[in-house]
């Protein structure tokens, strides 16, 4: 690794003004795509932190409903403290009492202060499904009465919208005994507050916030300053034993009132321990038990689709998908087949799995799934190569942990389609080649593969041409396709598959292998008529698949060659040193990291090839690739608490950049860790 290209530890948080502490933050979601999330200290820096962002339906997607809650404490001795969030309550942070103890309890957020002998605990839920969010303080020692008082801050948004100056006249309270309801914009819902517990009260105190600095938004190079409103504030006096819940909603009244927020706590924690006892043995328990419950986060029903709904249901079926990264992704198809079989068939949600899969299927369109769902819409966007030869992939994943017969005879001619939409040629260039079955793709202005940057009209790595992955997972899909055409007894053309599955074998192994590096080829026949020998790890794929296309002689050279050069402790970097393009750090404005997402930046979904890649090498060394996870689940303590990152910086200390939660990392994470678990040691008996 190149010295000049690493930064000394904890530079990255200097160059940017950046206090480490605030770098770690939280994450809770509600099984629609709404989530709530924030740092661990309280303080905002992201558009995105807020403790109600409600996914809504088309075409408001998900919208920040509350922002900010400044918690306000008064001691028996009339000291007056303030835990977090400063900015809301328009003090100094030298008046911000310091917290004791942050803490995740079955993937939920646990939150301590220990002020002059109280000790507060906060905790907060969403229940499942619903736009809400319970925020719960318990008084857990201290003599005599604290005084709470909660002032919640707000701008009703989509919560992707750029921070700004708020005017205050845009919203309205109204009061109905302890029911209060703030009515914004004429587009958005209404947003619903009470406050259970003892000595509640409220007063009417309207008021624009200052300006808050919006830290982490300012070094991504967007806008960073704006202020929320505030109506009031909450009141409320505790004693040891003692808790009050503030509750904010976009349900209807019967809705919130449906359940205590003692029994919405209770039920979301028995719904927690469900899907630890349904998940592989491998993983109910320690580190990957956490990463069960982070799984949770991006299994969502999408509230939008009203249609995909009524057509599922139908059908006896449910509409799930995977929301690819918060807090501002949606649901991308290649994330979702990659993300599947972490996500879905080891947690033990195969209802699910198979939902997912038929709801995709249901968006096919000229040999294509979705590449991605744009927010507040209905409709996909198809501009990909991969993803739906990734459908394959995952589909038989599925098929081997349910033998799901039905879902395969439903699907079979489904995936006859797309073969025959991309031997024929199909949008954005994707066609085979006949003079060799390779599959080609390209299109100006689309970047097709997974490495998809794109800023303005520069696509930072068209890879135009037959791409090393495409086309390694062109020959996986071919041999799935003709070992289920076989199944069918359609022996014929299983037999024709076969053919051109053979085809692309030997034309990959004679075109792809880089003899001088010892290593395959990125892209040949580009767009420009050569062929691309920048050293990346899609090439790993060529092994990794079920149905591997590079020669077995060839695998230990490209490992070798993948290991030296790629492999982190956090993943696969996107691009080896040395490269002239090759970029050690993930940061800046966004044509500064698109112009390093995919030029070395380490992703961490890439370890889940790489293991099995190297498994496949070394059978039986389970204990030797388990440490290949160990930076990743260090990770869980970092970033967002409990989850693992999209993307890190190429160099130590490999900072976790890009989005806090990613499936694909924490999927991948958890196949490797049950690929690699040890079996336990047989005794003879007697």
């Amino acid at each position: 690794m190149p010295d000049a290209n690493t930064p000394a530890p904890g530079q990255a948080e200097r160059d940017s003004g950046q206090d480490p502490h605030l770098l770690r933050e939280w994450l809770v979601t509600n099984g629609l795509g709404g989530y709530a999330s924030g740092t661990v200290t309280g303080t905002i820096t992201r558009r995105y932190h807020g403790l109600l962002a409600a996914a809504l339906h088309n075409p408001l997607g998900r919208v920040m409903m509350v922002n900010g809650l400044s918690e306000r404490l008064r001691l028996p001795n009339r000291r007056v403290v303030y835990t977090g969030a400063e900015e809301l309550a328009g003090v100094a942070p030298d008046n911000v009492h310091p917290l004791a103890d942050f803490h995740l309890e079955h993937g939920l957020p646990v939150w301590r202060y220990d002020i002059d002998g109280f000790v507060l605990e906060k905790r907060l839920l969403m229940p499942y499904q619903q736009n809400t969010v319970h925020v719960t303080y318990r008084l857990l020692r201290g003599e005599g009465v604290l005084r709470l008082n909660l002032r919640p801050a707000l701008q009703f948004r989509s919560h992707d919208a750029l921070v700004g100056p708020l005017a205050a006249a845009c919203y309205r309270l109204s009061v109905f005994e302890d029911q209060f309801e703030i009515t914004g914009e004429a587009q958005y819902p209404v947003l619903r507050l009470q406050l259970h517990g003892p000595a509640t009260a409220f007063t009417v105190d309207g008021k624009v916030t200052a300006t808050i600095p919006y830290r982490t938004e300012r070094d991504r190079g967007y806008a960073w300053k704006g202020s929320l409103w505030s109506p009031g504030y909450f009141r409320t006096d505790l004693t040891v034993g003692q808790e009050t819940t503030l509750v904010a909603s976009t349900e209807c009244w019967e809705a919130i009132l449906a359940q205590s927020p003692e029994a919405a706590r209770r039920a979301e924690a028995e719904r927690r321990a469900m899907l630890l006892r349904q998940a592989a043995p491998a993983l109910r328990g320690g580190p990957a038990a956490q990463l069960v419950l982070a799984a949770d986060q991006f299994l969502i029903t999408p509230v939008g689709r009203v249609q995909a709904a009524v057509r599922a249901k139908a059908v006896g079926d449910d509409v799930r998908t995977i929301i690819a990264g918060y807090h501002w992704f949606t649901d991308w198809g290649r994330d979702t087949m990659i993300s599947l079989e972490g996500l879905t068939l080891l947690t033990g949600r195969l209802n699910e799995a198979g939902w997912i899969l038929r709801t995709f299927a249901e968006y096919i369109r000229n040999g294509l799934i979705p590449n991605m769902f744009p927010e507040g819409e209905v409709g996909g966007l198809y501009h990909t190569a991969d993803a739906t030869l990734w459908f394959f992939h995952a589909f038989n994943r599925y098929l081997g942990a349910t033998n799901d017969q039905a879902t395969l005879r439903l699907l079979l001619p489904k995936f006859r389609s797309i073969v025959e939409h991309h031997l024929r040629g199909t949008e954005f260039g994707i066609a085979v080649d006949p003079a060799d079955g390779l599959l080609r793709q390209g299109a100006p202005g689309y970047q097709l593969t997974w490495m998809d940057a794109k800023v303005d009209d520069w696509v930072v790595t068209p890879r135009r041409g037959k791409a090393v992955e495409i086309n390694a997972l062109w020959h996986n899909a071919l041999r799935l396709l003709e070992g289920w055409l076989g199944q069918a007894g359609e022996t014929a053309a299983a037999e024709d598959i076969g053919r051109r599955a053979e085809q692309v074998r030997e034309s990959f192994n004679a075109r792809f292998w880089f003899a001088p590096g010892g290593y395959l080829y990125d892209v040949v026949d580009g767009e420009d008529g050569g062929d691309d020998a920048a050293c990346r790890p899609n090439q790993v794929l060529a092994i990794s698949l079920d149905h591997p296309v590079l020669e077995e002689s060839r695998w230990p050279s490209v490992m070798a060659v993948v290991t030296r050069e790629l492999l982190t402790p956090v993943g696969l970097r996107s691009l080896a040193p040395g490269h002239p393009d090759y970029k050690a750090r993930y940061y800046g404005d966004l044509r500064s990291r698109d112009a390093a997402y995919h030029q070395g930046t380490v992703w961490a979904w890439l370890i889940g090839p790489y293991v099995e890649a190297w498994l496949k090498l070394h059978p039986g060394r389970q204990a030797e690739a388990r440490g290949f996870l160990a930076g990743l689940m260090d990770n869980l303590d970092a970033a967002c608490v409990g989850s693992i990152s999209e993307v890190f910086d190429a160099e130590p200390p490999y900072l976790a950049r890009g989005c806090i939660a990613q499936a694909w990392s924490v999927a991948e994470v958890l196949r490797c860790w049950v690929l690699t678990e040890v079996a336990p040691r047989q005794t003879a008996p007697g």
